[in-house]
């Protein structure tokens, strides 16, 4: 089966998509001049063919009360399957690590984590290495977010 290729259309619903998920057929179709069943073909052909994974609401982390977000270094001196698959699960069972990137360079692994206060940091922390052995843990604390977007570029397609 060929693989899609994107056109301009297809670049304008699925930019309309990162930035209002919720709009209607309609809306859209008005959006991208497609008809109300033009416009499910592509979006079905879209989703079909893996370029939308999965649609979700973006919660107010304030609302939340998760006004402080952390990201966490970490690097370690074990670089076994079984160690990298206990940190995996460690990490992945902790609610408040949003992200979990395995790097290049000083170092393993950087996680983002969102947060109410120091307090639950200092929780999370002990969370964290009572789970699983690390050689150094090293955390930053955002003072300001200044561009924080889910929205894809779409012009390398």
């Amino acid at each position: 089966m060929a693989e899609h290729t994107l056109d301009e259309i297809d670049r304008k619903l699925l930019m309309q998509l990162q930035l209002d998920s919720t709009q209607s057929l309609t809306e859209l179709g008005q959006k991208v001049s497609l008809s109300r069943n033009a416009l499910w073909r592509r979006l079905t052909k879209l989703e079909q063919d893996g370029y939308i994974d999965r649609r979700v609401a973006i919660l107010n982390k304030d609302k939340l009360n998760l006004g402080l977000s952390v990201f966490i270094t970490i690097s370690t001196d074990t670089h076994s399957l079984e160690w990298f698959d206990e940190f995996q699960r460690a990490v992945s069972a902790i609610p408040e690590i949003t992200g979990i990137f395995r790097m290049t360079g000083n170092v393993d692994y950087i996680l983002h984590a969102v947060i109410p206060d120091m307090r639950a940091y200092d929780n999370l922390y002990k969370s964290l290495i009572s789970r699983v052995s690390l050689s150094d843990v090293s955390s930053s604390f955002v003072m300001e977010e200044i561009k924080n977007t889910t929205t894809l570029p779409l012009s390398y397609t």
